[in-house]
């Protein structure tokens, strides 16, 4: 995907960038390519790859949620920024919270952030796990992609979420893990608000955006997800 085949299926999805923001994208990339050569930030480099299946395939969120207004949003696991520097850049009215469990990644962030003078985004070296309890109904939006098994991040990411806010989990083939997934949403007073499959352009590799509802406030002692659930993909 070039950049013109970027920004056409952009628009296709409704989404329209700016002179300013097309250039924040491409000194973002050259700082993944950069930096990627003394750590691991993601295993694709190539430009094409890069807009396909980072940028592009980030911004899809836009098919399942409005984020044209003020919100609050969590993104967890961010690794290289994905999805959440994309979303800062493309939807600068997002106050946006990144999180990821390795240092060395939460300071590529803070540098990213840094040289592309973002303002309202701030990332820290956080583990899911160890702030949900003390985040409880604190974001709009907390989204997650590709980085464990749905139940998992449905315990630790739907008490972050305000009621009547939601989760989004952005993941490739996701049948297995929405069976699975159940109790978890069921035991957290949430329920799936909408699921959209579709294919990348171009390469046409499956992904699945599912919308979770946050219905009711969360109790503080909300129950853990099921043991075994947990022992498998953990």
């Amino acid at each position: 995907m070039n950049q013109t085949n970027f920004i056409e299926e952009l628009k296709k999805i409704n989404i329209e960038l700016t002179k300013i923001q097309l250039d924040q994208l491409e000194e973002y990339f050259n700082l993944i390519v950069e930096f990627n050569k003394v750590m691991n930030l993601t295993g694709i480099t190539e430009k094409e790859q890069v807009y396909l299946k980072h940028f592009y395939d980030s911004l899809t969120i836009n098919k399942i949620v409005d984020l044209s207004k003020e919100k609050t949003l969590c993104d967890i696991g961010s690794g290289a920024g994905f999805p959440g520097i994309v979303l800062k850049i493309v939807f600068p009215n997002l106050n946006i919270t990144l999180m990821d469990s390795l240092g060395k990644r939460v300071d590529f962030l803070n540098l990213v952030i840094e040289k592309l003078k973002l303002k309202n985004i701030v990332a820290f070296k956080e583990r899911a796990e160890d702030v949900a309890r003390d985040n409880i109904e604190k974001y709009d939006i907390v989204t997650a992609r590709a980085v464990a098994h749905l139940a998992v991040l449905a315990e630790y990411s739907i008490p972050m979420v305000k009621v009547g806010g939601f989760f989004i989990a952005m993941k490739a083939n996701m049948n297995e893990e929405l069976i699975e997934s159940e109790k978890a949403m069921l035991a957290l007073s949430s329920k799936i608000n909408k699921i959209e499959e579709f294919l990348l352009p171009f390469e046409e590799s499956k992904r699945t955006l599912i919308k979770i509802e946050k219905l009711e406030k969360t109790n503080t002692k909300y129950p853990r997800m099921n043991s075994e659930i947990k022992k498998k993909h953990l």
